[in-house]
């Protein structure tokens, strides 16, 4: 597996002329760090990506218990999936 690259650092290269390449590089790189976590999302099988995944699951199993909780019947039953 591949370890993430290391968060981007502005204050690394304040020392750096103006005009040098590494000031321009240093400003013109985007953040790429996750806000929870600190962590360079990723593309594929990664921490960052199943970590969302779970959250939504997580979202999606709430609505199904608010519809079962506020219709007081069963999901499959409320979706028209069962008779």
């Amino acid at each position: 597996m591949r370890d993430p690259a290391p968060p981007v650092d502005p204050a690394a290269n304040a020392d750096a002329p103006a005009g040098s390449a590494s000031a321009a590089a240093a400003a013109a790189t985007p953040e790429l760090n996750s806000p929870t976590t600190g962590v360079v999302p990723a593309f594929g099988w990664s921490g960052y990506a199943e970590r969302v995944n779970g959250r939504f699951a997580m979202l999606g199993f709430a609505a199904v218990l608010l519809i079962e909780a506020l219709s007081r019947d069963t999901f499959l039953h409320w979706a028209g999936l069962v008779p």
